[in-house]
Parts: C-alpha cells; sequence; structure tokens
C-alpha cells in the first residue's frame, strides 16, 4: 500500500467521488456559476490551491516556530511548554479566520491527541514516513475531498535541528529532566518523543474550500 501512495506523492492529486460521498448541490453550483464567469479549470484552481496551501502554511510555520522561540527565550524550555499547550491552536484558529480555510497540524507520534491524523490524513503521513525513511524527497500534496467540494493540501514536517529535540529528543539525553516532568504532567498520552534529526514530525494538513480558490482569481 505505502509503494502505491509514494508514487501519487509528487503530483497533484484529485480523487474521483466515490458513490457514498454527497456534493452539496447548492454548493456546487455556486461554485461552477463562479468558475464559468471566470472562465476557470479545476487544473487552474487546483494549481492556485497549491500556491496558496505553500504559503498559509509557510506563514503558519513562522508564525508558532518564531513564537516558541520567543517563549523559550522568556522562560526557557518549561515554559515554551505552557505556551504551545495553551497559544499554538489560537494562532492557527486565526489563520483559519483570515484565509476561510481550516489548519492544522496531525502526526501519528502526536504530542497532543486531538492532532492524531484523521482517516482522510494517515495514508498520506504514511506515504512521507515511507519516502523519508527510503531517502526520497517530500513533495507538497493537494487532493479532492468531500464530494470534490475541499482540497486538502498537505506538506510534510521534518525535524530540522536540534533546537526541535529539546522537547521532542531522547528523554535520557536531550530533553531536561525538569521539562520532561512537565510534559508528562501537561500530556498524559505523548507520543512526540524519542525523534531524531531529519525524522519526520509529521505534516501540515490544510482544508481549502474551491469556493474560497474561485473568490481570490
Amino acid at each position: 500500500m505505502k509503494h502505491i501512495i509514494y508514487f501519487l506523492i509528487p503530483v497533484f492529486l484529485l480523487m474521483a467521488c466515490g458513490p457514498q460521498e454527497r456534493v452539496s448541490k447548492s454548493v456546487f453550483e455556486e461554485v461552477n456559476k463562479a468558475m464559468e464567469a471566470k472562465k476557470l479549470s479545476d487544473a487552474q484552481i487546483t494549481q492556485e490551491a497549491m500556491i496558496w496551501g505553500d504559503s498559509i502554511s509557510t506563514e503558519a510555520q513562522r508564525l508558532l516556530m518564531g513564537s516558541l522561540h520567543k517563549a523559550v527565550e522568556e522562560k526557557g524550555f518549561e515554559g515554551a511548554l505552557e505556551f504551545c499547550n495553551i497559544n499554538a491552536s489560537p494562532i492557527l484558529s486565526e489563520l483559519d479566520e483570515k484565509y476561510g480555510v481550516t489548519v492544522r497540524r496531525t502526526s501519528t507520534r502526536a504530542r497532543n491527541k486531538t492532532n492524531l491524523p484523521t482517516e482522510e490524513e494517515l495514508p498520506i503521513l504514511e506515504a512521507y514516513q515511507y519516502n523519508v525513511e527510503n531517502g526520497i524527497k517530500n513533495e507538497s500534496n493537494i487532493q479532492g475531498i468531500d464530494g470534490g467540494e475541499v482540497l486538502l493540501y498537505t506538506k510534510a514536517i521534518v525535524v530540522s535541528s536540534e533546537f526541535c529535540l529539546s522537547c521532542h529528543g531522547d528523554p535520557t539525553n536531550d530533553i531536561q529532566e525538569t521539562v520532561l516532568r512537565r510534559i508528562d504532567s501537561l500530556y498524559a498520552e505523548d507520543l512526540a518523543r524519542n525523534f531524531e534529526i531529519g525524522n519526520l514530525r509529521g505534516m501540515w494538513s490544510l482544508k481549502i474550500p474551491k469556493r474560497a480558490v474561485v473568490n481570490r482569481l
């Protein structure tokens, strides 16, 4: 299964609607009318969504890491854990409202169980993991979901520096004892440890409504 997904990852994916999927007629007609008025094709919308997804995920990464570095400077890694626990979700929610999309991070080794992958996200994460393990470059990916009304954009997140290991590395060698105790107190079901530089940390997952893309063009 993973080998099949790997060949799909580098390209833009538009998955066909299965018989069980139901498309909202009003939304479908609204998007089609807008597409016709602006003479847009599905390929153009998908390409624009990919560009937009790259931009939003980059902004989200910059905001989170910038705020995290600041929290570490002011309060140390224990204080940064408090910051992440309280403020990470609101930062992403602000981007949701700003752009009319849904932005989240997901991982099979999540610290917060609310960030575990959905049924739609899991195969993509597994494909990214396969690529990392086999030295294959991961590319951003996009595919249709919800009957084609929404485009799911994803981008791999890789552990890039020792800074990340201070909270996500080897509990014996990388994470300070006081920090580890705080992790255990905040996240009873933590899976986000024992990472090494170059490992797949997870991925960005953005749900981008087609009509939001059409309105941009």
